[in-house]
């Protein structure tokens, strides 16, 4: 029994599709979309790389620093240690 592909419902696919890394890599894969544009690649991600580097687009890095430094700068409370009462 052969089970047939309905036709015209499945994407075009690109065996050589351009990947353009941030980095400024370039290399080719299958894929769905004809160029593909990524902001880390096998070349630059530190996995593979073996180099610890941060990658912060939106400013946590500085954002996390800032609420550091204030934190510590702060005075710190001091809390009350809550004591069981003895029962009678």
């Amino acid at each position: 029994m052969l089970i047939h592909m309905k036709k015209d419902i499945h994407l075009q696919y690109y065996e050589k599709a351009e990947v353009h890394c941030a980095c400024g890599n370039k290399f080719t894969i299958g894929s769905t979309k004809s160029k593909i544009n990524v902001e880390i690649c096998y070349n630059c991600h530190p996995f593979f790389t073996g180099k610890e580097k941060f990658i912060d687009t939106a400013g946590k890095v500085e954002k996390f620093r800032a609420r550091r430094e204030k934190a510590s700068a702060a005075p710190k409370k001091i809390l009350k240690v809550r004591t069981k009462k003895a029962k009678k």
